[in-house]
């Protein structure tokens, strides 16, 4: 089974706002309302169900430039969004995650 593929690219932003602005571009479609600016609205999105996926659908993130987002965001910020990626507290989404 191949996975949906969503590419973040860290040179679209510089900061957490951006970053925000970034998910809501790529794992949003056709919504009549703003996504939270908040990493419990990300976990939200990562489980689907906004127009791009379906909810409980397992994906793959491509970040692309994520040394640059590193850098920008701080090493702190970068790991509590990883950390959501990988769903490492158990929240409800399958994501795998590369960095490019």
């Amino acid at each position: 089974m191949s996975l949906k593929e969503f590419i973040i690219d860290g040179n679209n932003f510089s900061t957490i706002k951006g970053f925000y602005d970034e998910v809501e571009n790529v794992f949003t479609f056709n919504l009549n309302r703003k996504i939270g600016r908040n990493l419990n609205a990300f976990n939200d999105i990562l489980r689907g169900g906004f127009g791009r996926q379906e909810y409980g659908e397992p994906i793959l993130i491509k970040w692309l430039n994520f040394k640059k987002s590193e850098r920008n965001l701080g090493a702190d910020t970068i790991q509590a969004i990883t950390k959501i990626i990988l769903d490492n507290n158990d929240s409800g989404h399958n994501c795998i995650l590369e960095k490019l």
